[in-house]
């Protein structure tokens, strides 16, 4: 029970990232902050770039979660990468709203 609320969790959060990202780049391309110009465009990259990162990433434990009755606890490094992505993709947002 306990990967397969974890395995829905990481789905959750690639929504969240995937939302975010999209927000992201309505709000810097809406036309009330004069539509889109270069830097707005270099951050919704990145922001998508970020959001396609966290994917791979989630992906990859999901698929651990889900072939194992009791999976391997999460890496150093992975943790690392979805803590980095997480932050990345706030820092862009606030980026775009300042």
């Amino acid at each position: 029970m306990q990967p397969e609320r974890t395995r829905l969790a990481w789905r959750r959060t690639t929504l969240a990232f995937a939302v975010a990202a999209v927000l992201a780049g309505r709000q810097v391309a809406s036309s009330e902050h004069g539509g889109l110009d270069a830097a707005g465009t270099v951050v919704v990259a990145l922001s998508v770039l970020i959001s396609l990162v966290f994917l791979r990433a989630a992906h990859r434990r999901i698929r651990v979660l889900g072939g194992h009755a009791h999976p391997p606890p999460l890496s150093t490094g992975a943790a690392l990468l979805a803590a980095g992505c997480t932050v990345a993709l706030a820092a862009f947002a606030s980026t775009m709203v300042l």
